[in-house]
């Protein structure tokens, strides 16, 4: 036979809950279940919700950085490409503005050469006219005093002297300007 140990004593067994207690862990539990449901609950729901809010808000503020950085390197590009083709353009202006001072200053450098020459050879003229005139007037005197000495005598006679110097003179001119026409034309 057997028998229940628990049904043979008397005395309440302290492990087994009574109905009594049953029912207000029962409604104790169902007061806390509403209290969690009620205030703690919506807590935790606002939290997650922020929480999801700023991830997503995070993944859409990233994608539209990276939007925003893909625009704005597209920008430096065509603008570095803009500032390179400017620069370029500098470069050609400088090179062609120098190639013109250049070439100012040749054209510049020949005037003045060309000025230097002429003006030397001006002076020139006018010295080989002097230097001429010179030696024609001493020529002259020479040819008189010459040709006193031949002559033996005094050539007092001013007319005579000046017309005797004179058809030397022209005698000197037309071979003067035979060798010189001879000189010009072989020197052009």
């Amino acid at each position: 036979m057997a028998v229940n140990p628990l049904a043979a004593s008397s005395e309440p067994n302290p492990l087994v809950p009574t109905l009594s207690e049953v029912i207000l862990v029962v409604v104790i539990f169902l007061i806390l279940v509403w209290i969690v449901a009620k205030y703690v609950s919506p807590m935790f729901e606002k939290a997650f919700a922020a929480r999801r809010d700023a991830i997503e808000g995070g993944i859409a503020r990233s994608e539209a950085a990276q939007l925003e950085a893909a625009r704005t390197l597209e920008q430096y590009q065509r603008q570095l490409a803009e500032a390179r083709g400017e620069a370029a353009q500098i470069r050609d202006a400088a090179r062609a503005e120098a190639q013109r001072i250049v070439d100012d200053l040749r054209s510049q450098a020949q005037e003045e050469s060309a000025r230097i020459v002429a003006r030397g050879e001006a002076q020139l003229a006018s010295q080989r006219s002097q230097i001429v005139r010179e030696l024609r007037a001493e020529v002259g005197t020479l040819a008189v005093e010459l040709s006193e000495k031949i002559i033996g005598q005094r050539l007092a006679d001013d007319v005579q002297v000046t017309a005797t110097v004179d058809a030397f003179i022209a005698g000197l001119e037309a071979s003067d300007s035979t060798v010189a026409g001879s000189t010009a034309g072989t020197s052009a």
